[in-house]
């Protein structure tokens, strides 16, 4: 069992923050993982995948698993349908580039998320009006006490808006295996309705869109907008855009007639988080090596040797700022590992 020590994980997490391990395993196999759960000399044990929706503020004190599992499988299919299993360790975007190849339809929403599948669940991944609970069958999880391999559907993931059971109740209980999708084979339910798909897609002098057309256009905005975790250190979305109640939503928009929103329900609706940290003065602003990147204040960055805390300090001012300018808390979207 080749367990290392004293290891940096820059290279394991997007915002390429330089903390150490003070063990790594990577984690290749079904049997693996279960040995090495059962190994009572580390007390404690730390989960990482993609790395992607974290910001490590510190050193690790622990046994770090890296979740390296891989394989995609058709577990099901018929004229119209098929259901997929993709082990946990299977880049995300990835997956969604090899759904397009054999035209199945239903993550074309949500191309060039970062990150590995195993962790689209815990955070309920979404984009351009699709969430991963759309297209979500169950996933199956390991139980990190007994070594035991457990099944979640859908509805005992009891998935939110970028939430789940395993960011609450479950949190740090299981460590998902495997995730299983429904997708379409024919008659695809285009989803061009939501930000700027539909122009995109008029700038591609595309009428008809096609699965693969959907996901150009959202890989075009994405790149337009959002800066390359392995160019600029980043976790992508660091807010959750805020849902507010309609008395709420009156007030601001009174304040400020030009808001931009989403209207959830006929009580609810959704701000963009973005536009409420630009209009705080952060958008493009740096903080040594700390920022706000310059096309998405949604972002925060890391241009090169910011620190977990440095970049954790400056999204407790943006929260602070937008706090006190609108009377909205802005939640993280990451999650910060203190």
């Amino acid at each position: 069992m080749n367990i290392q020590e004293n290891i940096s994980l820059r290279n394991y997490n997007t915002f390429g923050i330089d903390v150490k391990a003070s063990y790594f395993i990577d984690i290749t196999g079904m049997v693996q993982l279960q040995k090495v759960l059962e190994l009572k000399s580390y007390s404690r044990k730390f989960i990482i995948s993609g790395g992607s929706n974290m910001l490590l503020t510190k050193d690790i004190d622990a046994l770090v698993m890296h979740i390296n599992l891989k394989g995609i499988t058709v577990v099901e299919e018929n004229e119209d349908e098929v259901i997929i299993k993709v082990m946990a360790g299977e880049n995300w975007h990835e997956l969604v580039l090899w759904t397009l190849e054999r035209g199945y339809g239903g993550l074309e929403n949500l191309s060039l998320i970062p990150g590995n599948t195993g962790t689209a669940p815990i955070q309920n991944i979404g984009a351009y009006g699709v969430e991963l609970k759309d297209v979500f069958v169950n996933c199956s999880a390991m139980e990190i006490d007994t070594g035991e391999l457990i099944s979640f559907d859908k509805d005992a993931c009891k998935f939110g808006y970028r939430d789940s059971i395993f960011k609450n109740e479950a949190k740090e209980k299981y460590i998902i295996t495997s995730v299983s999708l429904k997708l379409t084979k024919q008659n695809h339910n285009l989803n061009t309705g939501y930000g700027a798909i539909e122009t995109e897609l008029k700038k591609m002098e595309v009428v008809y869109p096609t699965i693969q057309d959907i996901s150009n256009a959202v890989i075009a905005i994405r790149q337009h907008k959002l800066p390359n975790p392995k160019e600029i250190g980043n976790s992508g979305s660091f807010f959750k855009n805020p849902v507010v109640s309609r008395k709420t939503f009156k007030r601001l928009k009174k304040n400020n007639p030009d808001i931009p929103f989403y209207e959830v329900d006929q009580e609810q609706y959704k701000i963009p988080a973005g536009w409420l940290i630009e209009q705080c003065g952060f958008k493009g602003k740096r903080f040594g090596d700390a920022g706000v990147h310059e096309k998405q204040a949604l972002v925060l960055v890391n241009y090169g040797n910011a620190t977990g805390e440095e970049i954790l300090e400056l999204a407790q001012l943006i929260h602070q700022e937008v706090d006190g300018k609108f009377k909205i808390r802005i939640q993280p979207e990451v999650n910060i590992i203190k």
